[in-house]
């Protein structure tokens, strides 16, 4: 390993990694590229494996992840400043979450806004006009979510008017590369003007700085595999 590596790059990006999450148990790093690329601020590539992070309040159980041609701000490394990123960079990899992993997430702001946006849809292809204002008349609690086999289940509580009931949605998952994730055989409980058997299978577009090449749905883990756009 080059000295610029171990001595300055390394711990640097170690520092900056585990700045990115709120928690990791494992977290190993292989930094890539020779000293005359790194002093200019380019790094050749970086592989990295890490367990049981938790980034946003979403628990991730085993994550492996590469990237290339990164731009960093070395000159400033080197005066002791924080690493950042200079360019945006595409990363490929895989990631492990098992339903331990799922309902520990539950909270997760971030896995609120995605079942939000599914909700959003899924009143969308009922036909529902500006569903994100009907949307704000819920309050819903979710209290569970795992996988069966192909199947995701989501549950949790609905208040609507003064009323709690349970919700319930339950869909098979198909992976439509590189961006759309089809939902087939939905079964909805518990809300409002939307009933189980008016649901057709819909697609759900997941961005343009996602590229999903495979996934696979077992027992208790769903694993992915794909390219993530980081940005600055």
């Amino acid at each position: 390993m080059s000295r610029v590596i171990s001595k300055v790059l390394s711990p640097a990006m170690q520092l900056w990694l585990r700045s990115q999450v709120e928690e990791v148990d494992t977290l190993e790093i292989a930094i890539q590229g020779s000293d005359r690329q790194i002093l200019k601020g380019h790094v050749s590539g970086v592989t990295l494996n890490s367990n049981q992070a938790i980034y946003q309040g979403l628990h991730l159980g085993e994550v492996q992840l590469k990237g290339e041609n990164i731009r960093i701000n070395i000159g400033q490394v080197l005066r002791g400043k924080p690493l950042q990123l200079l360019e945006a960079i595409r990363v490929s990899g895989a990631v492990a979450i098992t339903n331990q992993n799922l309902q520990s997430s539950i909270s997760s702001a971030l896995l609120g806004e995605g079942f939000k946006g599914l909700l959003e849809t899924l009143l969308d292809y009922q036909g529902i006009t500006e569903p994100s204002q009907l949307l704000e008349q819920y309050e819903i609690d979710w209290q569970g979510a795992y996988l069966d086999n192909n199947y995701f289940i989501l549950q949790g509580k609905l208040t609507h008017d003064g009323v709690t009931q349970p919700l319930k949605i339950k869909a098979k998952l198909t992976l439509i590369p590189p961006q759309q994730l089809q939902l087939s055989e939905v079964e909805i409980q518990g809300i409002p003007d939307i009933e189980s058997h008016d649901v057709k299978e819909f697609s759900v577009d997941l961005g343009s700085d996602v590229s999903i090449n495979s996934f696979q749905l077992d027992t208790d883990k769903f694993i992915c595999e794909g390219e993530l756009l980081i940005r600055p």
